[in-house]
């Protein structure tokens, strides 16, 4: 999921920031004792949000124990184990092999071609485990690549793919844990399904100036007719990324808002039965932060998250 949905620790509590990383060390170690060290690497803080979300409505509370950790071996680690925790590291695994075939395709980069080998036996033993995901990863990844090949100017329809295959993962993972609930199903559908929207727009708006100097397709240059020129000017003068940022700021702002609104909206609809307090800090102050962040590029500015 990129790694833009991340807490905002300064004002987390010290007991819940322990538990959002007992859930992100529990998806850890359930990968390493399942599929061994090397898929550890496809672990991100996402996988963390993605298992609380999926299990807060879960009436069993949650179960901290202390574990030696491999990469922190001075002292023991907070760890959280239950059935969303197992589906978040299958879904990072998942991903990363969706990743390594782009990459592979798009770039021919060696590495991840050799890790297509190592990983080929896991996805095949994934994709029996979840049929269904897969194939609408799959489904809506190739209408994606579709899209970007074909210089897609709908940033609408771009960003409706990529809003599928969110939907998809949240919606499985709820029909995963709670196979009788078919309504919360479709909450948890919803909930992906604008976090999706939310991550594709605000990773193009990240990569605009990568995209511009790399020539890779970016959805915000074709929308917004980025051309390296003031469309208009007489004297043909060039326009800067930041001008070219400045220029579409209101149109980013309104959308991304937009998108955490909704997505707010629909998790209020959720029976929270534990960890509201880290929800809440990731939709209300992580993933605003992150939107303030990147739209006003303070990261180059040399401020951390911890300063905003």
């Amino acid at each position: 999921m990129l790694g833009y949905v991340q807490i905002f620790k300064p004002d987390l509590k010290v007991r819940e920031y322990e538990i959002y990383m007992g859930y992100y060390c529990g998806v850890c170690k359930y990968i390493g004792k399942e599929y061994g060290q090397l898929p550890r690497m496809a672990l991100s803080y996402d996988a963390a949000f993605l298992a609380l979300l999926l299990a807060c409505v879960d009436e069993e509370p949650d179960a901290p124990v202390q574990e030696h950790c491999i990469a922190h071996h001075i002292k023991n680690k907070t760890i959280i184990r239950n059935a969303a925790v197992e589906y978040a590291g299958d879904v990072m695994l998942i991903l990363a092999w969706y990743k390594m075939l782009d990459d592979a395709h798009d770039e021919g980069k060696a590495y991840a071609k050799a890790t297509i080998r190592l990983l080929r036996s896991l996805h095949k033993k994934l994709q029996k485990k979840y049929p269904d995901l897969c194939d609408g990863i799959e489904i809506n990844l190739a209408k994606l690549n579709g899209l970007e090949e074909a210089k897609c100017e709908s940033l609408d329809e771009a960003a409706e793919s990529f809003s599928k295959i969110m939907e998809v993962i949240f919606r499985e993972g709820a029909r995963s844990l709670y196979p009788d609930a078919q309504d919360l199903q479709e909450t948890f559908g919803r909930i992906g399904y604008h976090m999706g929207k939310w991550i594709y727009l605000i990773d193009a708006v990240d990569d605009i100036e990568e995209n511009i100097e790399s020539g890779a397709y970016n959805p915000l240059l074709y929308r917004f007719d980025y051309e390296g020129q003031v469309s208009g000017n007489a004297d043909m003068l060039f326009e800067t990324t930041q001008q070219f940022r400045d220029r579409i700021r209101s149109d980013l702002e309104f959308n991304l808002y937009h998108y955490l609104a909704v997505l707010s909206e629909q998790t209020e609809s959720l029976d929270i039965k534990k960890n509201r307090g880290i929800i809440d800090n990731v939709i209300y102050f992580g993933m605003n932060r992150k939107t303030e962040e990147i739209i006003n590029q303070k990261k180059n500015e040399g401020e951390s998250d911890e300063s905003i």
